[in-house]
């Protein structure tokens, strides 16, 4: 089991985290968020905290999940986040979102660069990569910057027109958008015969399809890998998985790869995280990752 955390972000930086928040800068602006793992004191007073931050997100208090921003003059409802390193130049939008969420997951620039990278080895013209539950789409990004065919799928019409944005704001194009349930959408690639080289997962705790399809991580991720393992090359292939939810330890996911993908190769798991300024580690999910690709 493996720790990975970023380390070519400029336009990130995890300032503080501790009492259940954290103070993280995106481009300009520095944010406050609640961070139910952070349980440790914060570094830094919370004067220190108020007079940093252009923006706090209040929870409501019926919800775990939605609240308000709360914000200063300067702060801008949307703006612009760039991941650059020699390989990679990936633009997006940011929004404060009323689920605390901006747009991007910094800690997963770990795996924006072993995509790319993964893609790139690919021996094949067009390799053909497949991204579930996809969100904003900065993996796909990643994967349609290395040269691949990419097929982004989201249950959220909206959540797409935002990665059509950052497709444009990157100077890419041609990305496939499907909206849909994910394992409708898996279902029917597999009755179809259809494979891809790549295959990205980034499933929720819990979530709605575009027509009230229900989905819970515990009762249907068994069985969207079992059929993963039927999309997925067997040969130059490369396979990620990311977990966020609270009650998944890496262990049960390297069980789940283990079952359903016997002849997987150069296999990684274990956890994501980001270090503050101060040096504590905020673990940021769990993930799992293999490619038949050698480094």
């Amino acid at each position: 089991m493996i720790l990975l955390t970023p380390d070519q972000h400029t336009d990130y930086q995890l300032i503080d985290s501790g009492g259940f928040e954290k103070l993280e800068r995106f481009g300009p602006y520095i944010l406050t968020r609640p961070e139910p793992q952070a349980i440790w004191d914060k570094s830094l007073p919370e004067s220190e905290w108020e007079e940093r931050s252009n923006a706090v997100f209040k929870k409501d208090k019926n919800s775990q999940e939605k609240g308000q921003w709360v914000s200063k003059a300067d702060m801008p409802e949307k703006w612009v986040f760039q991941y650059r390193t020699n390989s990679l130049h990936l633009r997006s939008k940011l929004i404060l979102s009323s689920f605390k969420h901006v747009g991007v997951f910094p800690e997963q620039a770990t795996n924006w660069d072993y995509i790319y990278k993964k893609v790139k080895k690919i021996p094949e013209e067009k390799p053909n990569v497949l991204n579930l539950f996809a969100y904003t789409g900065i993996a796909s990004l990643a994967a349609k910057a290395a040269g691949a065919d990419v097929t982004h799928v989201d249950s959220i019409k909206q959540v797409i027109s935002w990665s059509r944005e950052n497709m444009q704001l990157s100077g890419l194009d041609n990305i496939r958008w499907v909206v849909e349930d994910a394992l409708k959408f898996v279902q029917r690639e597999v009755r179809r015969g259809n494979q891809y080289n790549g295959i990205i997962l980034d499933p929720p705790a819990y979530g709605r399809g575009p027509d009230g399809e229900k989905w819970l991580l515990e009762e249907s991720l068994n069985e969207i890998l079992r059929l993963c393992a039927l999309l997925l090359k067997k040969e130059n292939n490369f396979f990620i998985i990311n977990l966020y939810s609270l009650g998944f330890s890496a262990l049960i996911v390297e069980n789940l790869i283990k079952a359903h993908f016997e002849s997987a190769t150069n296999h990684e798991f274990g956890e994501l995280y980001v270090a503050d300024s101060y040096g504590k580690k905020l673990p940021l999910g769990v993930f799992s990752r293999f490619s038949d690709q050698n480094d």
